[in-house]
């Protein structure tokens, strides 16, 4: 239910039809990995794993990027996964960065946050950019790998023909998965070894499969509406609660590139949602809150549509050769910006493990741990989404009485006030994941710093190129591949470093080894391997680390083991493990 009124301010590549050639109605080719949805995390599954050397096709609907603005912030933590992929300049070229926001009571600020950035940062907490252009971003990137993603446009799935079970020590080849697609006026098929859902809430493949979302369906309603407008005022999370432009309401307001700005506004509960979108019921609203606001300029609508909030999630992602992720696997409130994000790292996660189980190097078994790993972020960004969701559009009388109360009292009591904090996505820690196992006994040697499961804070360092030095941050030393981070320099531990290159890179393994040294430590002219220094020393103590700690971190960014005095051969053991789970 939407509507569209004006074009945005971009040029959406298009894209016709087509279909391959076919024998018996069959696509010929087999794929190894077919990628149902190319929305943002689509095509983001789709460059993780052409970074691991996989081939995969691309199965949309549509013929070119969405309309509308729908998911609009993308967190730290989604900029670094696009930093790992290669496409990260384009967001911040792109993108508004923002770092807090402020709520209002009426007409009376109440409470004022800041997401964390300090001097250690490479990336902003937030950007604000609108899904058609996150869309149009990563499918430029897309088409770069020409060689790898081929895309089928105005093609969609009607029904799925789930191949036996992949086992883990199988010796025959599975069978593979048939789709049954339809392009125009021509139904064919596909048959693929793996299968990624990523199409979206309504989720087709889903649906065949037979599967349902558990959690929370809220009564709650928030029409919409991109509007052109030019105005100076910096970019910021904006809340009013019960404003007089729309009493009894609560509005979220977002400014974006090219003079887009993004309006949400809670509907009564007596009102007709056909209604609301209408024009004339529409434009009324947004004048009202534009005055309050103190904004004169001439504006227009572009976009105009109805959200309802959901909390829901699979109980797995895993479903033999059909893996699951975004809002085909789960449904975030957008309260908290979490909803392309957890399926953006969605994406990140699978990408590297079924890279690792299509290139042969790692057991089907591994897909599992994307299961239990994603379940679980879900559930915390559930969690955090539904106290959210509580407090934008309470779902009963009972919390009503409580939030007004809360935003009465927060005018003159400042210990009230966090509880209106929105909540902002952050990073999970995969605290239970199945592969923390692998060191959790040598992890327990550490008195801080990230545990097994944890992201990779962020640091500044000096990287050295020969006699050039430059500052660099940590994270512009990870790839998509596994990273031992060596802090101080054993000259007995040469050869084995060089062997244990040598071994997984013959094994199709990706891994590179960093050593990490603090300024003027002895023995630094004669490192071999890729060397930065902690400029600062702020990495030794936010990871509690000495000569002889070694830190392994997995191709998503997540700690996968460390050592208080680690060794080539943890590491080999360590990721030997992770990959047979």
């Amino acid at each position: 239910m939407s509507a569209r009124f004006a074009p945005y301010p971009f040029s959406a590549v298009q894209h016709d039809g087509t279909v391959p050639p076919l024998v018996d109605g069959s696509d010929p080719v087999r794929r190894a990995v077919a990628i149902v949805g190319g929305g943002p995390v689509g095509l983001t599954a789709a460059l993780a794993l052409a970074r691991q050397g996989v081939r995969s096709v691309l199965i949309e609907a549509d013929d070119g990027v969405c309309t509308g603005s729908r998911a609009i912030c993308i967190s730290r933590r989604s900029l670094e996964i696009f930093k790992r992929l290669g496409v990260v300049d384009g967001f911040l070229q792109k993108g508004l960065p923002w770092t807090g926001g402020r709520s209002f009571y009426r007409d009376v600020e109440v409470f004022r946050f800041a997401m964390h950035q300090d001097d250690e940062q490479s990336l902003p907490p937030m950007i604000n950019i609108a899904q058609y252009q996150i869309e149009q971003l990563l499918l430029d990137e897309v088409e770069r790998h020409g060689d790898l993603i081929e895309i089928r446009w105005q093609t969609r799935v009607t029904a799925i023909d789930v191949a036996q079970p992949h086992a883990a020590n199988a010796t025959q080849d599975p069978s593979p998965t048939t789709l049954t697609l339809s392009t125009g006026d021509t139904t064919w098929r596909m048959h693929a070894d793996w299968v990624i859902a990523c199409d979206g809430g309504r989720s087709t493949i889903r649906d065949a499969l037979g599967l349902k979302l558990t959690g929370t369906t809220y009564e709650g309603r928030y029409v919409i509406v991109d509007i052109a407008l030019n105005s100076e005022r910096p970019t910021e999370r904006l809340a009013y609660f019960d404003p007089p432009s729309n009493p009894g309401s609560t509005v979220l307001v977002h400014k974006q590139p090219d003079n887009v700005w993004r309006i949400d506004y809670q509907l009564r509960d007596d009102e007709d949602a056909d209604a609301a979108i209408l024009p004339e019921n529409v434009m009324p609203r947004v004048q009202n809150l534009l005055d309050s606001m103190g904004e004169t300029g001439t504006w227009s609508p572009i976009w105009i549509t109805v959200y309802k909030a959901n909390a829901l999630t699979l109980e797995r992602y895993r479903h033999g050769p059909v893996l699951f992720a975004g809002d085909a696997a789960h449904l975030v409130p957008i309260f908290g910006v979490r909803g392309a994000n957890s399926g953006i790292d969605d994406a990140d996660n699978l990408g590297w493990k079924l890279g690792a189980v299509v290139n042969g190097t790692a057991s089907a078994r591994l897909l599992d741990s994307y299961s239990d790993e994603r379940v679980f972020a879900a559930r915390e960004n559930l969690g955090y989404g539904m106290k959210s969701t509580e407090f934008m559009a309470p779902p009963s009388f009972a919390f009503d009485l409580m939030r007004r109360a809360v935003l009465g009292l927060a005018i003159d009591h400042p210990k009230v006030r966090p509880l209106i904090n929105p909540r902002q996505t952050h990073a999970i820690a995969y605290r239970e994941s199945p592969l923390n196992r692998v060191a959790q006994q040598a992890s327990a040697e550490f008195a801080r710093g990230p545990a097994p499961g944890t992201v990779l804070p962020e640091c500044r360092l000096t990287k050295i190129d020969g006699d050039t030095k430059r500052g660099i941050h940590l994270t512009d030393l990870l790839g998509p591949c596994f990273t031992a981070l060596c802090f101080g320099e054993d000259a007995t531990q040469h050869d084995a470093w060089h062997a244990l290159q040598a071994s997984l890179e013959d094994r199709r393994i990706a891994f590179q080894a960093i050593t990490l040294t603090e300024p003027g430590e002895p023995g630094k002219a004669t490192i071999a391997r890729p060397h930065a220094y902690d400029t600062h020393g702020h990495l030794h103590a936010m990871l509690d680390a000495q000569p002889g700690t070694v830190y392994l971190i997995r191709p998503d960014g997540h700690v996968l083991a460390r050592w208080r005095n680690g060794r080539a051969r943890d590491v080999q053991s360590a990721i030997e493990a992770s990959l047979t789970n």
